[in-house]
């Protein structure tokens, strides 16, 4: 079974489709898909998805591009809506130089609300850090003293020492269609020489669909062209490839694994 660690199932592109788009995802062997809240309003859609499809769980958090008008300076609401038994995550939260939609200082403000959220629940944060990197490992290993928590990169596209620092903390790097990017060599490399047992499989659904795919709405389904893209690149068996990073979902998403669905 493939597990499909972040995707966007009530965004445009694929809630017009909803149940289709798990279907097909399900027929490519695809067995769980985490859908995530990205805003105050989106948390009750994630939520909705999770509820309608048992192959399908949900993380909740608020993204750094909503920091500003939405940030969280109080953990409650979080913790109140994680209790959800289909919640397995909280994030995504970080940090987004790139786009700079919400003041840096209300990025960091949350960012750190939505760590001490997942240290309470004990659910695995979900980082967003775009052009971010040095602030991003400054306040995740700041937090870390403070009190563990577990996590993953999602999406990572980064440099080396950013990968290299979130994996000696602990943390998980998810993995997705950028891998199989023409220009992505340095992060091929990069990956090449990260322990398979800290790899995720993601999506980003519907952004970032991977090669032979690109230029298409992603989803679900496609997550297997990044899977084989990485037993390539680790030269080992799609089968062996499958199995580890589904067994890390696991290890990680602890509420996930006791809630997925019989083979």
């Amino acid at each position: 079974m493939i597990v499909d660690s972040h995707c966007h199932l009530d965004y445009d592109g694929l809630a017009e489709d909803e149940a289709a788009v798990v279907a097909r995802a399900v027929e490519a062997g695809v067995g769980l898909m985490v859908t995530i809240g990205t805003t105050r309003a989106g948390w009750a859609k994630a939520l909705g998805v999770a509820e309608r499809h048992p192959e399908v769980l949900c993380a909740l958090g608020i993204h750094p591009h909503h920091a500003g008008e939405q940030g969280l300076d109080d953990p409650a609401p979080l913790i109140e809506a994680a209790r959800h038994p289909r919640v397995v995550g909280i994030g995504e939260s970080g940090l987004d130089y790139f786009y700079d939609y919400g003041p840096r200082e209300r990025q960091a403000a949350s960012f750190r609300t939505h760590i001490r959220a997942a240290r309470e629940t004990g659910l695995p944060l979900v980082v967003h850090t775009r052009e971010a990197e040095e602030d991003t490992i400054a306040i995740l290993e700041d937090e870390m003293v403070k009190g563990a928590f577990t996590g993953v990169i999602h999406c990572y596209s980064s440099s080396r020492w950013l990968a290299e620092r979130a994996v000696a903390m602990g943390l998980y790097l998810g993995i997705g269609g950028i891998l199989t990017f023409k220009k992505s060599e340095a992060i091929r490399a990069t990956v090449a020489d990260m322990p398979l047992d800290r790899l995720l499989l993601e999506t980003d659904a519907p952004y970032l669909a991977p090669m032979p795919l690109r230029g298409r709405t992603n989803e679900p389904a496609f997550t297997v062209h990044t899977a084989k893209a990485l037993a390539a690149l680790k030269g080992l068996p799609l089968a062996e490839i499958e199995r580890a990073t589904t067994a890390n979902f696991c290890r990680l998403f602890t509420r996930a694994a006791a809630l997925r669905p019989a083979a």
